[in-house]
């Protein structure tokens, strides 16, 4: 359910940032990445970020690429990795899918 609301979250931000002009447009990774910033807040919502990155795209299919963010999670002194990963379509601009990987001792 806390997913659900994170995703229909993201649409919403999709949207918003449709808004912007191809002058002032940031790179489309950006729009991405603040859904993958609510995801970790979503999902843990009790421990510190102290890190993020993005980490790069990957190719999965003709027009469709990967997006991987990484962010690092501080929780009772125990820092570890939170790997986001967000597929979309290129030509649609349509969220597919998020993965959420936790990597534990950084």
């Amino acid at each position: 359910m806390k997913k659900i609301i994170v995703i229909l979250m993201g649409i919403f931000l999709i949207i918003q940032s449709g808004a912007i002009s191809a002058q002032a447009q940031k790179p489309d990774y950006e729009k991405y990445g603040k859904i993958a910033i609510a995801v970790v807040q979503a999902d843990y919502p009790e421990v510190e970020v102290t890190d993020y990155e993005y980490k790069g795209r990957k190719t999965a299919a003709e027009n469709l690429v990967e997006d991987d963010f990484r962010f690092v999670v501080k929780d009772k002194g125990r820092e570890f990795n939170v790997i986001v990963t967000v597929q979309h379509d290129l030509k649609n601009e349509k969220l597919l899918s998020l993965k959420v990987t936790e990597q534990k001792g950084k």
